[in-house]
């Protein structure tokens, strides 16, 4: 026989091993042909690529010379070192990031619920608070993300405007000042953070706990620190803009090079 006669034969040979294989596996119990699903996957697996795969006519024949070639293949398939696992893992993380990426993205868009769940409730407001209550658990994830990732063992660089970018001023200030009031015996925040957390209004509830920041109290002041100073800048960037005289009054002042400043009017006049 040629290398495409063999190969045929060999792909004969492994399907009836398969399917005889499936016969006796349709006679087990359930809970044993669970415990035999990965293994008839893979075997499915092995039929699939034999389909497309042209062994040459030496290789096929060997193949083709044991009593149960499939067998002998996954027994293989089972002593080789694989990433399957590792692919699996990337899959999951590279899954959780997006998702969160995609509930980071729209946190922004959702408005900050400060009643407590009770008043919810009474008032046929749940759904509002319970967004509001998941927007505030990411925004404290973020934050301990930032703070571990910014911190090198001695300096603190995290990124808080990638921070306020993605949940906005108001939900950065009123997650940290939850922080900072659930913790107000801690010493390590300073008089001036606790001052202006103290301010921030809030409502007394349990439900609070599931998103104050869990990092160390020394780095959540000075990223309290880094905030308060990134969002004094963002407000007085409207108020410079406002103050900037336009190029029509710029004009008005300061004469155009190579024209002469306009007469007084009561040069004119004369």
């Amino acid at each position: 026989m040629d290398a495409k006669q063999l190969n045929e034969a060999l792909y004969e040979k492994m399907s009836a091993e398969q399917e005889q294989y499936r016969t006796d596996l349709l006679g087990k119990t359930p809970e044993e042909i669970l415990n035999h699903a990965y293994e008839y996957a893979m075997r499915e697996d092995i039929l699939v690529e034999l389909e497309v795969l042209e062994l040459p006519a030496e290789q096929a024949a060997a193949l083709l010379a044991s009593p149960a070639p499939l067998a002998d293949v996954y027994h293989e398939w089972g002593q080789v070192e694989t990433r399957h696992m590792e692919d699996v893992r990337d899959v999951i993380e590279g899954l959780a990031d997006s998702l969160l990426k995609d509930q980071r993205a729209s946190a922004c868009f959702i408005p900050l619920y400060r009643q407590s769940g009770e008043y919810a409730r009474e008032h046929g407001e749940l759904d509002a608070f319970r967004a509001s209550r998941k927007a505030n658990e990411a925004c404290k994830e973020a934050i301990e993300a930032a703070i571990r990732d910014g911190y090198d063992g001695m300096h603190l660089n995290a990124d808080v405007k990638g921070v306020l970018a993605e949940f906005g001023p108001e939900r950065v200030s009123y997650v940290l000042a939850v922080t900072i009031q659930s913790k107000d015996w801690d010493e390590r925040f300073s008089r001036s953070n606790k001052t202006w957390a103290a301010a921030v209004p809030m409502v007394e509830a349990e439900e609070r706990r599931c998103y104050v920041v869990n990092s160390h109290s020394t780095l959540v002041n000075g990223f309290v620190n880094m905030a308060r100073k990134e969002m004094d800048a963002m407000r007085k960037q409207p108020e410079l803009a406002a103050k900037k005289p336009s190029i029509k009054e710029q004009l008005a002042v300061k004469p155009v090079p190579g024209e002469k400043p306009a007469k007084p009017k009561e040069q004119e006049a004369r």
